[in-house]
C-alpha cells in the first residue's frame, strides 16, 4: 500500500488542481490523480493536426476569479489573456452586421445601424447588468447557506456547522439588499426566461439574437424557457477577459491556464499523477478513505475530493450501499440535458464575409461570430433538438484565437473553433457515431452561407459530439457544466438540496467541481469553497 496523504484529489481538471493548490499552501499533503494523459480537464490545448494546436472543448476565459488568479500567481506560471476587440461579430442574411465589444461609441454606431432607441438603451442594459453581477457576485462566490428547512434525516448539522451556515445566509441577505430597485428584475433575470428580458430592453432581431447566445450555451434550452435569463447573467459575471463580461483568449489555448495551474500546484508541493484513472472510492465505517487506480493500486488518504460530475462521482465510482439511499435516487435525478457539439478546425485562409470582405485579420475575425441571425431562428433549432433531431439549421459560435494568437497554427494559417447548439445527446434515429460527421458538413456549409471561402479552406477537422465530449472528458450527458444550470439544480441546491456545501453524506468525500455551486464555466470557485470547506473539517 503507497503512503497516505491528507486529501486525494480525483480529476486534474482546472477546479481540482485549483482545490490541490490552496489545500497544499495551508500545509496539507495533497495527491491529484488524472485518467488522462494531460490535466486540465475541458481546459486543454491538443493538437489537431501536426503544427495546429487547439482549445479542445473550453476555448475561451472570462469567469476565472481574480483572486485566484493573484493568489496562485498564475502569471509567474505562463498564463496570459488576450483580449478581443471587438469581441462579437453576427454577420446577417442580408449582408448586414453587427460588431460589438467594450467600446461603447463602436456598440453605439453598430447598434444605431438597426434602431436609434437600441442604441440608446444598450448602455441603460449594460449598467443594469453589472449592477446586479457586481451585487451578487460575493454571494455567487461564497458556499452557499442552505436555506431549506429540511429534516435531520436528509442532513444532521453541528452547532458550529449551523452557526456557519447563518453566517453565509446573512452574507446572501445583505447581497440581496445591496440591489435595492433592482430587486424585482434580478429576480426575473434569476428565475425567468431571457426572451421577455430582452423584448423588454431592445427592437432589433439582430442585437437580441447576438446578445441571447450567451443565454442558451451549453443549455437544452431555448431563449425563451424559463432558467435561461439565470445562464444569461452567469455569462457576464467574469472579468478575466479584461472588462465585465468581455470573453478573452488565453496564449496557448486554455491548456496554457491548466500548465499554469498545475505549475503553480507542484510548486506548492503538489503531488500531480496523469495516465491514473480511478476505478472505486473506498468507504469503510461510513467514511470514505481511500481510492483504487485501475491497475489495483490503493492509496488511502483522510479525505476524497472528487473533480468529476456528480453522476460519475457517486453512481459509479462508489458502492451504493455507501450513500444513503434517498440520496443516491436524488443523484439519479440530476438533469445533465444538454446539446452541444465543439468542431477545431484547420484553415489555409481566414473567412471572407460577404458582409465584410477581408482576407487579412480584421475586427470581424478576432471576436466570437454569431450564426444565429434571428431569435426565432434560435427557436426553431431548439425544437429540432427537442424532436432528437440534429439542428437543420444549427445556432453556431465560432472563433478564430489565431486572430490575436499567433502560437497556435503554422505562419499564415489559422484555428477555427465551432461550438454548436442544440445538437441533442440522445438522437431521434441513430447515433451521433452515424450522423457526426454529416451534422459538421452542415455546420461548415452554414458559415460558408456567410462567407464563401470557408469550406476550401479547411484543411483537417477534429468534431467532438456530445457523445465523444461525454467518452473523452468523462461529462455525463455530454453537459459541460457537470449538470444543467436550472433553478432547481443552482446554489444549495446544487449538486441536490441540502447538500451544496461541497461536503456529502459519506464523511471524508467531498466535492470540487461544476457540480457543484456557482456551476459550469472556467472559474475556480468550485474549487477554490471545497477547499475552504476540507481546511475547516481536518
Amino acid at each position: 500500500m503507497s503512503e497516505r496523504y491528507d486529501a486525494v484529489i480525483v480529476g486534474a481538471g482546472h477546479n481540482g488542481l485549483v482545490c490541490a493548490n490552496y489545500l497544499a499552501r495551508a500545509g496539507r499533503k495533497v495527491l491529484v490523480l488524472e485518467r488522462r494523459g494531460i490535466v486540465g480537464g475541458a481546459a486543454v490545448s491538443e493538437e489537431i493536426a501536426p503544427g495546429y494546436r487547439a482549445s479542445t472543448a473550453s476555448y475561451l476565459i472570462s469567469l476565472l476569479l481574480p483572486d485566484i488568479e493573484r493568489e496562485l500567481e498564475l502569471a509567474r506560471h505562463g498564463y496570459k489573456v488576450l483580449p478581443r476587440n471587438p469581441s462579437s461579430f453576427t454577420p446577417l442574411p442580408d449582408g448586414r452586421s453587427l460588431l460589438m465589444g467594450p467600446d461603447a461609441e463602436l456598440n453605439r454606431r453598430e447598434i444605431a445601424k438597426f434602431s436609434t432607441r437600441d442604441a440608446e438603451a444598450y448602455p441603460r442594459y449594460e449598467a443594469w447588468l453589472t449592477r446586479i453581477a457586481e451585487a451578487l457576485e460575493p454571494a455567487l462566490e461564497d458556499i452557499p447557506p442552505e436555506l431549506l428547512p429540511l429534516p435531520a434525516h436528509v442532513r444532521r448539522r453541528g452547532v458550529f456547522e449551523q452557526l456557519r451556515n447563518l453566517r453565509r445566509a446573512l452574507r446572501f441577505h445583505r447581497a440581496l439588499k445591496k440591489l435595492g430597485d433592482d430587486l424585482p428584475t434580478a429576480l426575473e433575470l434569476l428565475t425567468g426566461p431571457a426572451t421577455p428580458i430582452l423584448d423588454r430592453w431592445f427592437e432589433s432581431d439582430a442585437l437580441k439574437a447576438t446578445l441571447a447566445t450567451d443565454a442558451i450555451i451549453g443549455a437544452m434550452s431555448p431563449p425563451s424557457a424559463a432558467g435561461t435569463g439565470y445562464v444569461l447573467l452567469h455569462h457576464v459575471m467574469g472579468v478575466a477577459g479584461g472588462a465585465r463580461g468581455v470573453w478573452g483568449y488565453v496564449e496557448g489555448g486554455m491548456g496554457a491556464l491548466s500548465t499554469a495551474l498545475r505549475r503553480s500546484a507542484e510548486a506548492a508541493g503538489v503531488s500531480i499523477r496523469v495516465d491514473a484513472p480511478v476505478a472505486q472510492i473506498e468507504a469503510q465505517g461510513g467514511r470514505a478513505v481511500a481510492v483504487r487506480l485501475a491497475s489495483g493500486e490503493r492509496i488511502a488518504a483522510h479525505a476524497i475530493i472528487s473533480n468529476a460530475t456528480p453522476a460519475v462521482t457517486f453512481l459509479q465510482l462508489l458502492d451504493a450501499a455507501a450513500l444513503p439511499p434517498a440520496f443516491r435516487a436524488a443523484v439519479t435525478r440530476i438533469d445533465y440535458s444538454s446539446a452541444v457539439m465543439k468542431i477545431n478546425l484547420a484553415l489555409s485562409d481566414l473567412p471572407d464575409f460577404r458582409c465584410m470582405p477581408g482576407a487579412t485579420v480584421g475586427p470581424q475575425h478576432r471576436g466570437t461570430i454569431h450564426i444565429s441571425p434571428t431569435l426565432e431562428y434560435i427557436e426553431r433549432a431548439y425544437e429540432d433538438a427537442r424532436r432528437g433531431e440534429p439542428s437543420r439549421q444549427p445556432v453556431i459560435e465560432m472563433t478564430l484565437p489565431t486572430s490575436v494568437d499567433t502560437t497556435l497554427a503554422p505562419a499564415g494559417h489559422h484555428i477555427a473553433q465551432l461550438f454548436v447548439q442544440y445538437a441533442p445527446y440522445r438522437l431521434a434515429d441513430g447515433s451521433w457515431d452515424e450522423h457526426g460527421e454529416a451534422f459538421a458538413e452542415r455546420c461548415i456549409d452554414a458559415i460558408n452561407d456567410y462567407a464563401p471561402n470557408f469550406r476550401a479552406s479547411v484543411l483537417h477537422r477534429q468534431l467532438l459530439s456530445p457523445l465523444e465530449l461525454e467518452r473523452r472528458f468523462a461529462l455525463t450527458g455530454g453537459n459541460i457544466f457537470h449538470g444543467a444550470m436550472s433553478l432547481h439544480q443552482l446554489f444549495g441546491f446544487r449538486p441536490v438540496p441540502g447538500w451544496g456545501d461541497y461536503r456529502t453524506p459519506l464523511a471524508g468525500l467531498y466535492l470540487c467541481g461544476a457540480g457543484a455551486h456557482p456551476g459550469g464555466g472556467v472559474s475556480g470557485a468550485p474549487g477554490r469553497n471545497a477547499a475552504r470547506v476540507l481546511l475547516q473539517d481536518l
